[in-house]
């Protein structure tokens, strides 16, 4: 099969909008991903999934520490910057959280410490244990089709 119809069939799976985020060398870098998962309770682990050719690539495995924030529906502009679909022309506001930058107003911030990486095919699995949470309000943007997507009705 190609990777066009195995990234079609993959879209079928909507997803939520994260930001992972990191201090590297005195600056704050970050990246969409939608490739995020809670992993366990007890510890409490995550895992994201990181390609190969990103720019984070190598550097989280060094930093070992990340933010995650999960994005509101009012934030879908900050995940098409990250994901380098437009380009960023406004600041954008973090706050640091046990040591790492998380986004302003994210509907959910994680700091994480990388405790595994698995090498799986042209990405780096990152599992992280979660050290502090901050929840904030709102409404996910979600991803599904190749498309951004809001929630409708009432949650």
């Amino acid at each position: 099969m190609d990777n066009r119809f195995f990234r079609d069939a993959m879209g079928k799976f909507a997803t939520g909008i994260t930001v992972v985020s990191s201090k590297y060398e005195g600056e704050i870098l970050g990246m969409t991903v939608n490739a995020f998962m809670s992993v366990s309770l007890d510890p409490k682990l995550i895992a994201i999934s990181i390609d190969e050719n990103a720019g984070m690539y190598k550097k989280l495995q060094e930093t070992k520490k990340f933010g995650l924030s999960i994005l509101s529906k009012e934030q879908k502009e900050l995940s098409m910057i990250f994901a380098k679909q437009i380009d960023n022309d406004r600041e954008i506001s973090f706050n640091m959280q046990d040591g790492v930058p998380v986004i302003d107003e994210a509907i959910a911030a994680l700091s994480c410490y990388v405790k595994e990486t698995a090498k799986a095919g042209d990405h780096m699995i990152f599992i992280a244990e979660v050290t502090e949470i901050n929840l904030g309000a709102g409404d996910p943007v979600l991803f599904y089709g190749g498309q951004y997507r809001a929630m409708e009705g009432n949650n």
